[in-house]
């Protein structure tokens, strides 16, 4: 297999095998992926995904938190989530040492940017992005702290391998110390230095609502676990002109942009379908779009420049697409 032939904006189409598995936590696995052919994997930075597309017809991304330095595998660690869709049940019941999996990857919506110093918030499997990010700031001498909140120690998955960072990592969990102290551990808005928070949504809201007021913007980086589906109890028909070919279409109050370049015979590249993997992203020409997503940034979503059409609309009554 040629891994590069099938390289796109988002990512190369991959055949890959579970070499190895192995369980962090009661509820967590880790997979090691590597190709069938033991060619070198793609290359990615910190803050990458990598989807993958299950047997079951499911489509999941998860955050690389192997080491980049490493041709020969990907890392990936799935939490079984209480509420599962199927997805991560699948893995953790069906995937075995030496399961195939369809991949396609990598691809980065939370990298990291250069800073004189990081301080990386992490809740529960959100420490997966966070690592490979640890590692590249330990290997540049960038000063670095780690913030490593759980609902308790045995359910946080590499804290072992965190140790030897010493008093750079705290480790948090909420059964014995209760929430996450956010207001003391971002107490100093530090010039030049940079915030990675990955985690649940309570968590995120609650940096978010801090950074506002005390740190300058663009201080703070988030990765979230889904999107804000929209409410399409109010929605309203809009429309869409494809600058391409032409064509106008109408999108009703009960169906995405997506679905109605689908049903349309449009091919556009989409895999997660609720605006968390960047893969259905389109540049927008006219009109005012309506961002549910959360691959885009706060600046990105105000310049109305893309969008991400599986779950997004629009503001104005028309947007014209590069279609």
């Amino acid at each position: 297999m040629n891994l590069t032939t099938a390289a796109n904006d988002n990512g190369v189409d991959l055949s890959l095998v579970v070499h190895n598995r192995r369980m962090l936590t009661a509820d967590i696995v880790a997979l090691d992926l590597q190709a069938n052919d033991a060619e070198l994997l793609p290359p990615w930075a910190p803050g990458a995904h990598v989807e993958m597309n299950l047997d079951n017809g499911l489509s999941r991304q998860y955050s690389l938190c192997g080491d980049p330095a490493d041709r020969q595998r990907w890392t990936v660690a799935v939490l079984r989530e209480p509420s599962s869709r199927g997805g991560s049940d699948y893995i953790h019941d069906e995937m075995p040492a030496g399961a195939k999996v369809q991949c396609r990857g990598p691809r980065n919506n939370f990298p990291l940017e250069p800073a004189s110093a990081y301080k990386f918030v992490a809740g529960g499997i959100g420490i997966t992005p966070m690592l490979p990010m640890i590692g590249a700031a330990e290997a540049s001498g960038t000063p670095w702290t780690l913030l490593y909140g759980g609902r308790s120690l045995d359910s946080m998955a590499f804290k072992d391998d965190l140790a030897r960072y010493g008093d750079k990592v705290r480790i948090h969990p909420q059964d014995t110390l209760g929430l996450l102290d956010l207001a003391t551990e971002l107490a100093d808005p530090s010039p030049g230095t940079a915030i990675y928070c990955c985690g649940p949504e309570p968590l995120l809201a609650a940096i978010e609502n801090h950074c506002a007021s005390t740190w300058p913007a663009g201080a703070l980086h988030v990765e979230r676990f889904r999107a804000d589906l929209p409410d399409l109890t109010d929605a309203r028909q809009i429309e869409i002109e494809l600058a391409q070919s032409g064509m106008t279409l109408t999108v009703p109050a009960d169906k995405s942009i997506l679905e109605v370049l689908t049903e349309a015979g449009v091919e556009v590249d989409a895999s997660c379908e609720e605006g968390t993997c960047g893969t259905c992203e389109v540049m927008v020409l006219e009109g005012t779009p309506e961002h549910h997503d959360v691959v885009l940034t706060e600046s990105e979503r105000e310049s109305g420049e893309c969008m991400m059409i599986c779950v997004s609309r629009a503001k104005s009554k028309c947007l014209k697409l590069d279609l």
